[in-house]
């Protein structure tokens, strides 16, 4: 008896091209879900993004997230030191820059202020150190930010953020604007004038320095140009004028207040005893003449500038290293008038920053 076994043939690759077109023109007319219907694969199939898999598109608003997934998250940035790219060497500082939020100072006469303040937090990080989780340091400074400001605040966020991330050195800054009301010289008026103020605690190899920079805005005559004036005037009765220009001094300073604080408005009124032609902010015509008497009173040079304001804060028992960058922004010449004055090893610099000079523009 003989068996007769029906053997299945694989079909030929023109078959299968011939189904593929069929399959095709049938998709061209049907929805994707028709076609999902159909089969998934042949979905997939006919995809242009074929072989990618298919991902949910709503935000799961439900999702929680337990300590069991949250340990299956990866942390490149604290990962091993085989994932460092470049030189395998200290970076001195690594942190963030301009982290804003509102917070508290005292003022000198006791009362309250809250302002915007610009953070700027950093960290050394050791040569076989891949990174540090920036979020740490936000974290920090938010535990201690409702409380009225100190420089005690920011050294117990200092404390915390270089524990957390197990730095040797560490730096913290804020800048903010600082409202002092000032009273016109001659009219009885008042308004505010606003400082640009920066806070930095900064900590190396275990020591601490506390220092306070202030930019402080002035009108400078030029002697020469107004002993040029008078002498028109005297020889040939010809009508001049000396020319005056907006000036910038930022004022840099390592203080000691351990025993006795500096206040902001300590160091803004040393400035005016320096140079007392600060610019005002309420002016009626009256004030406008005592004005220009003042700068008349008191033309400067910019050397004159640095050295005024060093005068001061040498007799300073707060202030100890400090330095004065002075900018007169020139309305005779089209380049500015500038100094640099030291004193002590804190400040010293061999190098200037080429943007340094461009900081120091207040434009109203």
């Amino acid at each position: 008896m003989n068996a007769i076994t029906s053997v299945e043939k694989a079909p030929e690759r023109s078959a299968a091209e011939e189904a593929l077109a069929t399959l095709k023109a049938w998709a061209a007319g049907a929805t994707r879900s028709e076609i999902e219907a159909l089969d998934p694969a042949v979905a997939r199939l006919l995809s242009d993004d074929a072989g990618y898999p298919e991902f949910n598109r709503t935000y799961p608003d439900d999702f929680a997230i337990g300590d069991n997934y949250k340990a299956t998250l990866p942390d490149l940035q604290n990962g091993p030191s085989s994932l460092i790219r470049g030189a395998k060497r200290q970076i001195q500082h690594v942190g963030i820059s301009n982290f804003r939020l509102p917070i508290g100072f005292h003022t000198r006469d006791n009362g309250d202020v809250r302002l915007e303040t610009s953070v700027t937090g950093s960290v050394s990080l050791e040569a076989d150190k891949k990174g540090i989780n920036m979020s740490r340091i936000m974290r920090s400074f938010y535990k201690h930010a409702e409380r009225t400001f100190s420089f005690a605040v920011i050294e117990a966020a200092l404390d915390d953020y270089k524990a957390d991330l197990e730095s040797m050195d560490a730096r913290i800054q804020m800048r903010f604007s600082f409202p002092m009301k000032i009273e016109s010289l001659r009219s009885g008026l008042s308004g505010y004038q606003y400082y640009d103020v920066a806070l930095e605690l900064v900590e190396k190899a275990g020591v601490r320095q506390k220092m306070i920079h202030l930019d402080y805005v002035y009108s400078s005559t030029c002697p020469c140009s107004l002993e040029l004036s008078e002498h028109a005037r005297a020889t040939r009765g010809q009508l001049a004028t000396p020319h005056s220009q907006r000036s910038v001094a930022r004022i840099s300073a390592v203080i000691d207040c351990d025993s006795n604080c500096l206040w902001f408005e300590d160091l803004i009124d040393a400035c005016r005893r320096a140079v007392p032609t600060e610019t005002q902010v309420m002016v009626k015509r009256e004030d406008e003449q005592a004005f220009a008497e003042l700068n008349a009173a008191n033309p400067i040079f910019v050397e004159d500038a640095a050295r005024l304001f060093c005068e001061q804060l040498l007799a300073e028992p707060r202030v100890k290293d400090f330095r004065v960058i002075a900018s007169h922004q020139e309305s005779l010449h089209s380049h500015d008038a500038i100094s640099i004055l030291t004193e002590g090893p804190t400040f010293e610099m061999e190098s200037i920053d080429p943007k340094l000079f461009n900081t120091l523009f207040h434009v109203g």
